[in-house]
């Protein structure tokens, strides 16, 4: 997989190594990664693991669930045949979007893929299980054995892709020795929950693992290179100090070092306060605020100035007043925390029984300074 050069990129070789490493050992044929969003996991996919696998002789494969929700299927097929027969993509879709209205359960769809529902074939969408077999089919033509890597996989858990996830499953579980696959996401609790409920298609299927975060040798790394740029070096400590203002978090860091390269005679405090603005400015927290439900703000602000117990009567009477109304029982934390915790929002994550806590922390900050849930 090539990808344009980064200049700011703090590669990672040794940590690349180690995942490869365990799939070469045959210790683990998939393993599950999470990491909140802007803390460098997509990134290190991308320009660590994959050319370090094809490096190492694997053909890679990448896909983000997160760009397109509704079709997974066709993402997962894509990437996959993109990485072991990228000139055959075109005539892939084509072959299997044939004019045919309807498929009988037992007929033969192209490249030999066993159609066993009425399929529209003018369809992608409803061509993704026939679309993953045959592509994980193509997979076993292939000289070289894949890194199959589904960032965002969470995507996967939701109830309307439970027949690709199901699918995507049977074809990965017969051809462990041949592909390796690395589930990341931003969600803990739902990705989790992808491994460990009964009833769900990947069930025990991989372990789960927090992703290694960047620290201080990140930002070492980053004074480094703005020395060799800057007509006024940013001190180290400096630095390091804003990192920690901008919880450790790296996509926001290199929006204070390009403040600071551009703005070097302000100063490293004024880039840093400008950065914090953008940060609560750039990251859609009103727009998800203002999408959200009165009942669920509520819960979001009972959670964010530290309440634990969300179901028990002290938290039930801040909800009455928040929500200026009496009609309020224990089935509304519930249901809240069930959408908060949901796929679609993720906003908060479950850690244990009764214990929540939110994904982001600067969301967190932003709702605790709202006060009010209108």
């Amino acid at each position: 997989m090539s990808t344009p050069a980064d200049l700011w990129h703090f590669a990672r070789p040794d940590l690349a190594s180690r995942y490869l490493q365990a799939f070469d050992l045959g210790l683990v044929s998939a393993r599950g990664l999470f990491a909140r969003r802007r803390m460098g996991k997509s990134e290190f996919l991308k320009h660590d693991l994959l050319p370090a696998a094809e490096a190492a002789g694997y053909a890679a494969a990448y896909t983000n669930l997160w760009d397109d929700t509704d079709h997974p299927g066709q993402a997962i097929a894509a990437a996959i045949l993109s990485a072991v027969q990228p000139k055959g993509l075109a005539r892939f879709w084509d072959d299997l979007s044939t004019p045919v209205r309807k498929m009988k359960a037992g007929a033969k769809l192209p490249m030999g893929v066993e159609g066993s529902v009425e399929l529209d074939l003018a369809d992608k969408e409803k061509l993704a299980v026939p679309a993953i077999q045959a592509a994980l089919q193509l997979t076993d033509k292939s000289r070289k054995r894949l890194v199959l890597v589904l960032d965002e996989a969470q995507v996967l858990a939701n109830p309307e892709h439970r027949q690709v996830a199901h699918s995507l499953r049977a074809g990965l579980d017969i051809r462990k020795a041949g592909i390796k696959v690395l589930f990341a996401g931003s969600s803990e609790a739902a990705l989790r929950e992808m491994f460990s409920r009964a009833s769900a298609p990947f069930y025990n299927w991989a372990p789960v693992e927090p992703f290694p975060l960047l620290g201080d040798e990140f930002v070492v790394a980053i004074v480094a290179h703005i020395k060799r740029l800057a007509k006024q070096p940013l001190p180290l400590a400096v630095a390091q100090q804003a990192f920690r203002k901008l919880k450790e978090t790296p996509e926001f860091f290199r929006w204070y070092v390009e403040r600071y390269l551009l703005y070097q005679e302000q100063g490293p405090e004024a880039a840093l306060a400008h950065t914090l603005t953008r940060v609560h400015d750039d990251t859609g927290y009103a727009k998800t605020w203002k999408e959200l439900g009165r009942p669920d703000r509520a819960v979001l602000l009972l959670a964010a100035t530290g309440v634990q117990d969300l179901y028990g009567a002290a938290a039930l009477k801040q909800l009455r007043e928040l929500l200026g109304t009496e009609d309020v029982t224990p089935s509304l934390p519930r249901t809240s925390l069930r959408r908060l915790t949901g796929p679609r929002l993720q906003a908060m994550a479950r850690v244990d029984h009764g214990v929540y806590r939110f994904e982001d922390q600067e969301f967190e900050a932003w709702v605790r300074s709202r006060r009010t849930v209108d």
